[in-house]
């Protein structure tokens, strides 16, 4: 078993994302004045390849104290998340991550300074640092706390036309630090929508804190408040993330049915019935199709005449996609991708951590007669990653399941 759950996390921990999460990580351990100094002398290498490109040593210096300038702001900025209860991730791997921006920006203006005057090259890494400034700040500090409702309305040939709709609210990616503002609106509006029924697409602890008992403890603080009136279901996430060897224990004792590899079937009022398939995800996506084959083979649950229930898939990752809308659900419901977290305007989401790319990323996609629908999260990614969300804001999903 525990051979097979360190395959499990090898494709995630193997992948390109993940080395370069690890190796932003490497500051975490370093002093304040090594990081002063690291960031000294990448401004000084700034400055030396605008002095080699033909500027004066004035325009040189200017730029490299401009952008060691920004890069103190954003070290500030992210040291002073914790203390305001925002976000927890070590500051000092953050602003490594972020520099690489602020360094590019400034390298590319060297280049273009051979094209146009010193000064107005220089004009010009003042409004891009300022630009990147702005955006960071919103980033870390705004758009995490603007959670945001989604509706989809999904129609089912296996629900009856006169039947009463079935309303699921779907969470995904709590990625929990510490408790804060985002995780009060999301309880807030569990009751303000008042579902039938509550699925959980995995992802409970930040990566930074998989081990760490407050954060364990908070977690179960927030899903003990998660009810509904005909149950509250999940399933676990990433391996990585939701540790195979202790996560499940954080669900002992909780109003909340931990679907791992299998089926369960919900009774609700007027004669509706819901069939759930809750699968645990390793991102081997052979393997995992394979399990998903078996399966749909449960006796009561596999397509054939006579079959009178709307069935939902949930899966942490939108990674099994063509097989499921070749098994015929009606939903599927995920996460894992965050919508990318970060997103930049006509390019879109800068990574997506998904073993199929660009393929499936946010929001609704529909193949054959199954709808997909892939949640931006609720938290943040962990380790280096920044604690930002920029054109990505989080969401929690209402689907609303009818008859026709």
């Amino acid at each position: 078993m525990k051979i097979a759950q360190e395959q499990e996390k090898s494709v995630l921990e193997f992948s390109l994302l993940h080395q370069i999460m690890l190796f932003f990580d490497t500051p975490a351990e370093w002093s304040t004045w090594l990081v002063g100094i690291a960031a000294a002398i990448l401004s000084l290498l700034v400055s030396l390849v605008w002095w080699l490109l033909g500027q004066s040593a004035t325009t040189a210096l200017l730029v490299g104290g401009i952008t060691l300038a920004f890069m103190v702001y954003d070290g500030v900025l992210f040291a002073s998340l914790p203390r305001r209860g925002l976000s927890y991730g070590n500051w000092k791997t953050q602003a490594f991550f972020l520099s690489v921006p602020r360094l590019a920006a400034a390298l590319g203006l060297a280049f273009l300074a051979l094209l146009v005057s010193g000064p107005a090259a220089l004009g010009l890494l003042v409004v891009c640092q300022i630009i990147g400034a702005a955006a960071y700040t919103w980033g870390a500090v705004h758009e995490p706390f603007r959670l945001t409702v989604s509706h989809l309305t999904v129609t089912s040939p296996h629900l009856p036309i006169d039947a009463k709709p079935i309303r699921l609210l779907h969470l995904s990616d709590f990625h929990v630090e510490r408790l804060t503002r985002r995780e009060d609106e999301v309880l807030a509006q569990i009751q303000h929508l008042q579902p039938d029924l509550i699925v959980i697409s995995g992802d409970f602890l930040n990566l930074s804190y998989v081990h760490d008992p407050q954060a364990r403890a908070e977690v179960q603080k927030l899903l003990r408040q998660i009810t509904a009136p005909h149950g509250v279901y999940a399933v676990l996430g990433s391996p990585t993330v939701d540790d195979r060897n202790s996560v499940p224990s954080l669900f002992e004792g909780l109003p909340i049915r931990l679907l791992r590899d299998e089926w369960v079937q919900v009774e609700m009022a007027e004669g509706r019935q819901l069939a759930i398939l809750g699968m645990d995800c390793s991102h081997e996506l052979g393997p995992d199709g394979e399990k998903l084959a078996c399966l749909v083979q449960k006796p009561g649950f596999s397509e054939k005449p006579g079959f009178s229930q709307p069935t939902l898939f949930l899966y942490h990752s939108p990674e099994l996609m063509p097989q499921a809308s070749q098994h015929g659900f009606d939903l599927y419901l995920c996460g894992h991708t965050h919508g990318g977290q970060i997103r930049l305007p006509v390019i879109g989401p800068v990574f997506t951590s998904s073993q199929l790319g660009r393929e499936f990323v946010m929001g609704h996609y529909v193949r054959g007669r199954t709808n997909l629908y892939i949640s931006r999260g609720i938290g943040l990614e962990g380790l280096s990653a920044p604690r930002i969300r920029f054109l990505c804001p989080p969401e929690i999903i209402l689907v609303t399941l009818t008859g026709g």
